[in-house]
């Protein structure tokens, strides 16, 4: 089985490796593809433009600013992917509380699309840094770059193998699936969910790592906690499950 995942723009600072970043990440022979937007950014770095860099972050705050500065990308310590972001998917993941052996499933089958760094597995030591979503590199579009320059290789990765979607919208633009795959959609009262689908993500993802299934039939007999499944809906290649939040 294999799931695709989104980062977090909330980061954990802690940085336990020291690997060399050409070494570590998925596909390490294809690197100097990633270096091309790592070049991009540690120039923005190195100009220091507060005003650019408060737009590439998203920060105002000078000291946010400042921190990031300092990192060099290519020599500084790392963290495993799946503990670097720290947002609310990855808070609801609790991937730390997870057994050794949930925790090996979610390093070798979630692939996380990363804004700076492209497609990237969970398990991936990569760097302490800061790219808001959305923000290109002076004019660069990352993600129709990653798209382009990694498609068949996520194609290789995936095979034939059981596959979920849990990314955000935005994060199809970094890779288009042409496989039957599943997705979720989660609702409250009725009302799809936007901010709150973040947590919900992490949840399944937990539960996913939990249960381990390998194909439709094993998924469909998941009970997924506090969701109720509204409709399933096929689509093309696509199979969407709806889910209520339980009251």
């Amino acid at each position: 089985m294999k799931i695709l995942f989104s980062p977090s723009e909330d980061k954990d600072i802690f940085s336990p490796y020291q690997n060399v970043l050409e070494n570590s990440l998925w596909i390490n022979e294809r690197f100097q593809d990633r270096k091309k937007c790592i070049d991009i950014y540690n120039k923005i770095l190195s100009n220091k433009d507060e005003k650019e860099l408060s737009k590439l972050f998203g920060f105002k705050n000078k000291k946010d600013i400042e921190k990031f500065l300092a990192i060099e990308f290519f020599t500084c310590k790392m963290q495993k992917a799946v503990l670097r972001y720290t947002g609310v998917a990855y808070n609801s993941l609790k991937y730390t509380s997870l057994d050794m052996k949930a925790q090996e499933f979610i390093d070798t089958n979630v692939m996380i699309f990363s804004n700076l760094l492209g497609p990237i597995l969970a398990s991936d030591k990569i760097p302490y840094y800061k790219l808001k979503q959305g923000e290109s590199l002076r004019g660069f579009d990352t993600a129709s770059y990653y798209k382009k320059i990694f498609s068949d290789d996520i194609d290789e990765w995936l095979g034939e193998d059981f596959t979920v979607d849990l990314r955000a919208a935005f994060y199809e633009k970094f890779y288009s699936l042409k496989k039957p795959h599943v997705t979720m959609k989660f609702y409250k009262r009725g009302k799809a969910l936007s901010h709150f689908a973040k947590v919900c993500r992490g949840a399944v993802l937990r539960t996913i790592a939990n249960y381990k299934p390998q194909n439709i039939s094993d998924f469909e007999q998941i009970d997924f906690e506090n969701l109720h499944i509204k409709e399933i809906k096929k689509v093309g290649l696509k199979t969407e499950y709806s889910f209520e939040i339980k009251a």
